[in-house]
């Protein structure tokens, strides 16, 4: 009961391209999201502020100064702020507040103890 021709071996070619092209123009809108999210990443990283030279980092209370970081210290908690070197030195040797053990801001602040 069928009464279509068979598909010859060019009918079947031209499927064959077909399908390869959709595959071909899927992976290239794969490519254009990757160049694109690979670029939002690059101007992200452009555009974000530096890293302080100096941060205080308070503790769970949220008042109370725990440590001073040097700037970029792995060490430092999400509670940490930036602050300018004068206020990391007086926090070091008047505000008594210890010195990560990590990165030694005393050292670099050349606050002896």
């Amino acid at each position: 009961m069928n009464d279509r021709a068979p598909l010859t071996r060019l009918d079947l070619l031209r499927f064959l391209e077909r399908v390869q092209l959709g595959d071909l123009e899927r992976t290239r809108t794969w490519i254009a999201d990757e160049e694109r999210r690979q670029a939002e990443q690059r101007r992200g990283e452009q555009s974000r502020p530096p890293a302080p030279d100096w941060t205080i980092e308070q503790g769970l209370d949220g008042r109370a100064a725990v440590y001073v970081h040097a700037g970029g210290c792995h060490m430092a908690g999400k509670r940490s702020r930036g602050v300018p070197r004068e206020q990391a030195w007086r926090a070091l040797t008047v505000d008594r507040i210890e010195a990560c053990p990590h990165c030694r801001p005393d050292t670099a602040l050349g606050v002896l103890e």
